[in-house]
């Protein structure tokens, strides 16, 4: 067996914690017994309103254990103690959402025809695996775990090897809540086991929220194997500012926006694109914001800045930096390593990134902010658009009918007006181009893995006319 990548590292002190086992392929396959049987011997046939009720329960538990959760999401990856608070508040109300919602949403629904009595059932597919990233280590599990067990699916589970004692805690909050064994199971596996599950037939579907690469990879499986799956990928959100927004208001979200998880987040904003003439008077604004926040411990109150989630991830970003640098880019502010200890990097500013340049079309997933200047806002939508992602973005101004008009013209999955990003259980998520497809959350997060059914009852006195 090789060795293990599960390794709980602390990113602020690069202090190796504890490692955890790779699960050997009997267990996988083991665990993929229990989930097939599961689904068809139980799960799949209680009503929507019992399964509802561990998925409630485990809502509870977590805002009962927030301050462990939050502190273990600080130890493994770097996130803020306040963001971690936050992360673990808006997983409980996607678990609530949909033990409260899942009645209502997979309830039968009417097929409009002047001709036919129709309707679609939904029911769920069985068991399904999620590979699932570091960065919002409970979130992640949340949007992914409660629409599809409150559904009646199964699920195994592939977390990111950098923080398995939060994988570990997540499922642990499941079990406690009373969800049945078999129905959801935490796995540590390689990439060659996790392909070797997507080949058997009793895997029903495939979520991944990761790399593009990645994304590349686990699609070729998957449709290799005609399964249904859905992929969330990265992001390079674009950051319109319009001549007629309030720098005042804007320059604090964009800091916000930009180093809110450290940077680490698909759809943080990356790409900040000014119309006009204010352009100077942003950077110098915006860098001046960056001045004054602090890095440090991330359970630290006063820490505005955490660390990177690892050394590895610190040293690709300095090498991104340096080869935007190369090609011509200007580092106006930050952009460093920061200390000798830790994964921590000065929030930066990159000016004069050109079409040609390698970093106009690559995601910076750590604090640095790539900034733009636009003549007008036809020339800002068109560099908002030129990027092979469409997961975010957002647009500012004083003026609503302004900033819809340019919103609706960015091709994204998401746009948002006057603030950089918003994620809650009814609103949903996903994003087109290398940003990848499918939904999460609301309504539309879970039909993704269920089985729309027709049922139609046909006319008995007009048979030759249905043709």
């Amino acid at each position: 067996m090789a060795e293990s990548p599960y390794r709980s590292v602390n990113p602020a002190t690069g202090e190796l914690l504890k490692v955890f086992d790779l699960h050997d392929d009997q267990a996988a396959f083991g665990a993929l017994d229990r989930a097939h049987k599961a689904f068809h011997d139980h799960w799949s046939t209680l009503g929507v309103a019992e399964r509802a009720v561990p998925i409630a329960r485990a809502a509870a538990l977590m805002r009962e254990r927030r301050d462990f959760l939050a502190r273990l999401a600080a130890l493994e990856m770097g996130k803020r103690y306040s963001e971690g608070l936050d992360e673990v508040e808006l997983s409980a109300s996607i678990l609530d959402y949909y033990a409260q919602k899942a009645e209502s949403l997979l309830a039968p629904t009417r097929v409009a025809s002047d001709r036919f009595e129709a309707w679609i059932e939904c029911s769920p597919l069985g068991v399904l695996i999620g590979i699932q990233p570091w960065n919002y280590p409970y979130y992640q599990l949340a949007r992914f775990a409660a629409p599809n067990l409150v559904s009646g699916n199964t699920i195994l589970l592939k977390h990111a090897p950098g923080v398995p004692q939060c994988a570990l805690a997540f499922a642990e909050i499941l079990t406690a809540a009373g969800l049945p064994g078999g129905v959801y199971a935490n796995l540590f596996l390689t990439n060659e086991q996790v392909g070797a599950l997507i080949d058997d037939p009793r895997i029903q579907g495939v979520a991944l929220t990761g790399s593009e690469r990645a994304g590349e990879a686990l699609a070729a499986r998957a449709g290799k194997n005609l399964k249904k799956n859905t992929m969330e990928l990265g992001g390079s959100d674009a950051f319109i500012v319009l001549e007629d927004a309030d720098l005042d208001q804007v320059v604090p979200l964009a800091v916000g926006g930009r180093v809110g998880n450290c940077g680490q987040t698909c759809i943080g904003a990356k790409r900040f694109i000014i119309v006009g003439d204010r352009y100077d008077q942003f950077v110098t604004a915006f860098a001046a914001a960056l001045s004054g926040l602090t890095l440090g411990d991330p359970v630290d109150p006063e820490t505005d800045v955490g660390p990177l989630s690892s050394a590895a991830a610190l040293d690709l970003l300095a090498r991104q930096v340096d080869e935007a640098v190369e090609h011509g880019a200007t580092l106006v502010h930050g952009g460093k390593r920061a200390g000798s200890v830790g994964a921590f990097m000065e929030p930066g500013i990159l000016t004069g990134v050109t079409p040609e340049s390698p970093a106009y079309r690559t995601e910076y997933f750590g604090p640095i902010a790539m900034i733009f200047h636009a003549r007008d806002d036809a020339e800002a939508v068109a560099i908002a658009n030129d990027s092979p992602f469409g997961l975010g973005g957002s647009v500012y101004s004083s003026d609503l009918d302004h900033a819809r008009h340019i919103a609706s013209q960015v091709h994204t999955g998401m746009m948002f007006i006057n603030y950089p990003s918003i994620s809650a259980p009814e609103l949903p998520f996903g994003g087109i181009g290398r940003s990848g497809y499918g939904k999460e959350l609301s309504s539309d997060g879970i039909r993704e893995f269920l089985n729309r059914k027709l049922v139609c009852i046909a006319p008995s006195d007009d048979f030759a006319s249905i043709a």
